[in-house]
């Protein structure tokens, strides 16, 4: 690696080269249950740093034949998707600038924050819908490269939506500008003799024989962040051939991105919560659609066991909310922690409805929850100028992190955590999951985003011990069967990753992992980027890399 140090230098990198032990332990982890020290933590601050980057990896890739580039922005990857043995490059130190911000786009490089990027288009009245519940923690570059999705994404869709170009640093070490092309556009880059060029032919060979095959293995879910996203780079009807599909939801696995181009959204400036108390899961199936069908902005869920968690630990949303807001919220949830008690709910919906004015909001609210009645629920009409439905969402939000810091005992354990049912099948499904869920002894909470089906189960377990560990393949290949039984998906934001890489051919079959891996090859035939994260991952390999620590 000294010799791989020295030659940055000598070609003129820029940015800062770190070995120590602390840092490199510091990128040793995500939000995941894994752990892997990298040899090598670079903080590029152009994109000549970044094409430096890779060259000098080719150059020195038979000296070193494991070296690597895993890219990282905010480190929140639950999947294992942002950390490597070899060298990690982290963008938001000086790749953190937002570049431009206009009425409806904006262009920013990946290391910034989510939520200075949503301050600064809230400024012109324009919002990237597509956050995850971490939008506090979370970086631009990472949402790209997981092709997340949140609350929003059931009326917005998700990031891929809201790419508009990407500046990219592939394996030949050169920058090109990815966007949609039309057929003439395409042809031109099919001429070209160079490495652009090069893919531009292969993918379109690859895409076009095997068109139907590919459009056939879509997940029939609205949400998908699972293998390459070959179905929606090339359509025939419209002639349009658009790369930044692939690259979104890549997890860094294809080139590194330098820059990122988004179409934004009107921001409606109102908003408004049904709160509605669910005694048990019967009629789930015509409950989501009598609600799907009106349209809301996004319909959220949570389970008892997540209610019960806030209610314990409520003085650790003081960080997030400080002592108003904290008595605030212990007041608001007596009323709750009551009816919990008596046992109820088995599960919290969060119906929101946006609008242009209180009024529009108000009405939207009614009319849902009239059209709710044949369900005989306990409701509440809530807005965000009463401000009551608040301690939901952060209830909601803040799950995750509220698991990971206050159960001492055991661990989060992020390895089901981000599945997808048709929502028509979450009646049937949802007990069968519980069965699975108490099969192996796991304490879990269950919240995600009913509208989409999108579920994150995330089980607490003391993961270092080995008869815990254990339970992790076993489980996860019977939760992962039954979502497939039911056409799910294995994952709909949270990627691939060390945990979920090892299960593609699992949910697609032999011929499109195939597909997988021939794209890889075309656009990274060295596997310097993001090794074991999808096309490569290994469970065995996987497994190797649990956190005993945390």
């Amino acid at each position: 690696m000294h010799r791989f140090i020295e030659l940055l230098k000598q070609r003129g990198f820029e940015g800062d080269i770190d070995s120590s032990k602390q840092t490199r332990e510091f990128y040793s982890h995500d939000a995941s249950l894994f752990e892997m020290v990298p040899e090598l933590v670079v903080f590029p601050k152009t994109t000549k740093d970044l094409q430096e980057l890779v060259i000098c990896t080719h150059l020195s890739k038979k000296e070193i034949p494991n070296l690597s580039l895993t890219a990282r922005s905010a480190g929140t990857c639950m999947s294992g998707g942002a950390i490597n043995d070899s060298v990690v490059v982290d963008f938001m130190r000086y790749m953190n600038k937002i570049e431009d911000v206009l009425d409806l786009s904006a262009r920013a490089q990946p290391g910034v924050f989510y939520r200075d990027f949503e301050k600064a288009t809230l400024a012109k009245g324009a919002l990237l819908p597509t956050f995850p519940a971490s939008r506090e923690l979370a970086a631009i570059g990472g949402m790209v490269a997981n092709n997340a999705g949140g609350e929003k994404s059931l009326q917005y869709g998700k990031t891929e939506d809201y790419v508009d170009k990407l500046s990219v640093v592939l394996s030949d070490g050169q920058t090109y500008e990815l966007k949609a092309l039309n057929k003439q556009e395409l042809e031109a880059k099919k001429t070209q003799n160079n490495f652009e060029g090069q893919i531009y032919n292969q993918m379109f060979d690859l895409l076009d024989k095997n068109y139907e095959k590919i459009k056939a293995a879509k997940p029939h879910v609205t949400k998908n962040s699972t293998g390459y996203n070959l179905w929606d780079v090339w359509n025939r009807e419209t002639g349009i051939f658009d790369l930044t599909k692939i690259f979104s939801g890549s997890q860094g696995t294809l080139g590194l991105i330098s820059d990122i181009n988004f179409r934004l959204v009107h921001d409606k400036p109102y908003s408004g919560v049904l709160v509605c108390f669910m005694k048990n899961l019967d009629g789930l199936g015509e409950l989501i659609n009598t609600v799907t069908a009106r349209k809301p902005a996004s319909f959220e869920a949570f389970d008892n066991h997540t209610l019960m968690l806030a209610i314990k630990f409520f003085p650790y949303f003081r960080k997030t909310l400080g002592w108003g807001g904290l008595v605030k919220l212990g007041f608001q949830l007596l009323p709750d922690a009551f009816l919990l008690f008596r046992g109820i709910p088995k599960m919290v919906l969060l119906i929101e409805f946006t609008g242009e004015t209180p009024q529009e909001v108000k009405q939207k609210v009614h009319e849902m929850k009239l059209a709710l009645q044949p369900f005989k629920l306990e409701a509440t009409e809530e807005d965000d100028t009463e401000a009551k439905a608040w301690k939901f969402r952060i209830m909601r939000r803040e799950s995750f992190n509220l698991l990971r810091k206050k159960v001492k005992d055991k661990h989060t354990a992020p390895f089901i955590d981000d599945f997808v049912v048709p929502p028509l099948h979450l009646a049937e499904f949802l007990p069968k999951l519980q069965a699975i869920i108490k099969k192996y002894s796991l304490l879990a909470t269950i919240a995600g985003h009913m509208g989409d089906g999108n579920f994150h189960v995330i089980p607490l377990m003391k993961i270092e011990d080995p008869r815990e560990r254990a339970k992790l393949a076993p489980a996860m290949r019977e939760v992962n069967e039954l979502v497939l039984s039911y056409g799910g998906s294995i994952s709909g934001e949270h990627n691939d990753g060390l945990i979920r890489g090892p299960w593609l051919k699992q949910m697609y079959g032999e011929e499109i992992f195939e597909l997988f891996k021939q794209t890889k090859r075309i656009f990274d035939p060295e596997n310097i980027f993001n090794p074991h994260k999808k096309t490569d991952a290994d469970w065995d390999y996987s497994m190797s890399h649990i956190r005993q620590h945390f």
